[in-house]
């Protein structure tokens, strides 16, 4: 059984070469922004860890603070040596029962290397699916790399993927803003035409 508690911004550098290795450098937030964004409030670096022995076991970053009541879950992993046991799927269960009182709560998926020619995707997509996770058809890029923006409603009126698509740019924009400086914004996130 996991348990989940929040990490001050010190601890957040403890855990950062884990966020490196299982996302690729350009979707990465600089990790001064992200101490910053803690600090204030406006992220929450999450670690699940097991309650009997009390050892790490995943991870989360979520955007917490936006005019908009949603979460943006940023990165989520669980260590490699724990995967495929079922962690990441009760990991994501305590995400939806600490965010309850949130109106929903938004994930990217995205791939930098199809070298497996697209399974780990799929899987990816899978397993968001399995918690509701719909796609919402806002079209935007991360580092280059194309985003698949999900989003699960949780408390929220707005349920439709495509009403969601309307609100997806500025509460992004409003996620992104409260941790990047405008110049970093503009080098990490793009619009699709």
């Amino acid at each position: 059984m996991l348990t989940v508690r929040e990490l001050s911004a010190r601890d957040f550098m403890r855990w950062y070469s884990a966020v490196e290795s299982d996302f690729d450098e350009k979707e990465l937030i600089p990790p001064r922004a992200v101490r910053g964004a803690i600090r204030s409030g406006a992220q929450e670096f999450l670690l699940f860890t097991d309650a009997e022995t009390g050892l790490p076991q995943g991870y989360a970053l979520c955007c917490v603070k936006n005019v908009y009541g949603y979460v943006l879950l940023k990165y989520f992993g669980i260590l490699p040596w724990y995967r495929d046991k079922g962690l990441g799927v009760e990991a994501m269960r305590l995400l939806h029962k600490r965010y309850a009182d949130r109106q929903g709560i938004f994930a990217e998926l995205t791939v930098f290397d199809d070298s497996d020619g697209g399974d780990y995707f799929r899987k990816l997509q899978r397993f968001f699916r399995r918690f509701g996770y719909e796609e919402v058809p806002f079209s935007y890029r991360i580092g280059g790399a194309r985003v698949f923006l999900t989003a699960k409603t949780l408390k929220g009126s707005v349920r439709d993927p495509e009403e969601l698509a309307k609100l997806a740019p500025r509460i992004l924009t409003d996620f992104y803003s409260r941790c990047l400086r405008p110049s970093e914004m503009e080098k990490m996130l793009s619009r699709d035409p």
